[in-house]
Parts: C-alpha cells; sequence; structure tokens
C-alpha cells in the first residue's frame, strides 16, 4: 500500500509569498492541504512547527519550512517532474540570484505598497519605481516563453503573483511593456495558475 502523502501548507490567501508556494504545487499537480491562515493570525499548530509562526509553512510529515524560497527549492527536489530549477551548477546559481534580484528590487515595493503604516508618499514613490522598473525590463521578455528561459522555472514562480496583483497595487503599465503584458497574458491563463488562486486572489482582477 503506497504511503499517504501528508504535505499541508499554511497559506495567507491573499500573500504574495504565499502564492507563489501554491503556484510551485500547482505546477507539480502536487495535492497539498492548504491552511488559510488570515494575516496576524497564528493557530496553536503553527506555532508548534514553526517558531515565527509565519507564512508560508509547509510541513511535510516531521519536517516543516517556513522560507518561501526554502519551500520552493524543496518542493522541485522532492518532487522533480516538471523540473523548475536547471540542471546545471552556473544556471542554477543564475536563477538563484534572479530570484534574489526579484526579491530586493520587487518585493520590497510591493511590500512597501501593501503596508498600510506606510506615509502615503512612501507608498506613491514605491508604487512609481515598480511600474518604471517592470516596464524597463519588459523588452526581456519578448526573447523567450517565460523570463530568460525557454521553460517555466521558480523565477517565474516568484514573479508572477506580483504581477497579478498590479490592479491592486494601483498599476496600470503602459502600451510600451506590451512584451510584458503578453507574458502576463498567457501565465495567467494557464490551468496550473489558475489552479493556484485563492478566491481572495481572484477577485483581485
Amino acid at each position: 500500500m503506497a504511503a499517504v502523502n501528508k504535505l499541508s501548507c499554511y497559506s495567507d490567501p491573499a500573500d504574495h509569498y504565499c502564492h507563489r508556494v501554491r503556484l510551485v504545487l500547482a505546477e507539480k499537480s502536487v495535492t497539498a492541504d492548504i491552511l488559510e491562515v488570515e494575516a496576524g493570525r497564528c493557530p496553536p499548530r503553527l506555532a508548534e512547527v514553526n517558531p515565527y509562526g509565519s507564512v508560508p509553512t509547509l510541513v511535510d510529515r516531521d519536517l516543516a519550512l517556513y522560507e518561501s524560497t526554502v519551500i520552493m527549492e524543496y518542493l522541485d527536489e522532492r518532487y522533480p517532474h516538471p523540473p523548475l530549477m536547471p540542471v546545471y551548477p552556473v544556471a542554477r546559481a543564475n536563477t538563484r540570484l534572479l530570484i534574489h534580484r526579484i526579491q530586493r528590487d520587487w518585493c520590497v515595493l510591493v511590500d512597501r505598497i501593501l503596508d498600510s503604516r506606510q506615509k502615503d508618499a512612501d507608498r506613491a514613490l514605491a508604487r512609481k519605481e515598480l511600474r518604471e522598473s517592470l516596464t524597463g525590463v519588459s523588452p526581456l521578455f519578448a526573447e523567450k516563453s517565460f523570463f530568460l528561459s525557454d521553460e517555466l522555472s521558480l523565477v517565474d514562480c516568484c514573479l508572477l503573483p506580483i504581477l497579478w496583483r498590479l490592479p491592486v497595487l494601483g498599476i496600470e503599465l503602459p502600451r510600451q511593456a506590451k512584451p510584458l503584458l503578453d507574458y502576463m497574458e498567457r501565465q495567467f491563463a494557464r490551468d496550473s495558475f489558475q489552479a493556484s488562486l485563492s478566491s481572495i486572489e481572484r477577485d483581485m482582477r
């Protein structure tokens, strides 16, 4: 008799870091119990497995992981098909670097825009920076089907949850960002992306 897969994922249905993990699960067709946690709430079981009480948190039998990029890489190694990381060390390192840059250049701005404790002027500045930065990189999306790759990778899984949230962030991309807008249209239509969405996320567009 096959062992039962005991995978569960504590996830905030509105959070883009949680969304990236759900997207990896959907891409891999991995079934997991998605345990929805409201922002700022920490169920007792989550506090037991994660000293920070943060989401996303992935629990796989006796293992608990609670940093989105660590979870994504673990899922990619645990469920190798389809692979979301390149095989060769140099390409893998470049993928990790791209994820790091998304984190530093874009996620920071997204978090600032969504943080109601920030001053309006600071949020407006972050909105302007993000819009200009995304517009600036748009030509890169004309060359390949995915972000700098012929195959979907963990880089796309970090980027797409941000792009899905542009209406909520108050950002409308200009017409010259057409390659990026085309990429968004293609990716958002994929079954796996649609399967990754929470009901709150569906209402964002």
